[in-house]
């Protein structure tokens, strides 16, 4: 979850809770599918994977961004998001 992966002009922050269950669950399989994604040294489902961002989402320490000119969403932690955003 990083702020590389995003653009950041144009971008907006948008509320999980403003996406539809679809929406969103979208996004994080995206995520969670994704080479690269690091759980550390145990294994875990990717149900268990899309269960633990979830939890970050709603605990606010990850944040679903969206570039309108690329219409591509992003999970970002919440403390890489540019302050205004």
């Amino acid at each position: 979850m990083s702020c590389e992966d995003a653009p950041e002009e144009g971008v907006i922050r948008v509320p999980y809770d403003r996406l539809s269950a679809d929406a969103l669950e979208g996004i994080i399989e995206d995520f969670v599918s994704r080479e690269g994604t690091d759980y550390g040294m145990e294994e875990y489902s990717f149900d268990d994977k899309k269960s633990q961002v979830m939890a970050q989402i709603r605990k606010g320490k990850v944040v679903v961004l969206f570039d309108p000119f690329a219409e591509t969403c992003h999970l970002v932690l919440a403390d890489q998001v540019p302050s205004g955003l």
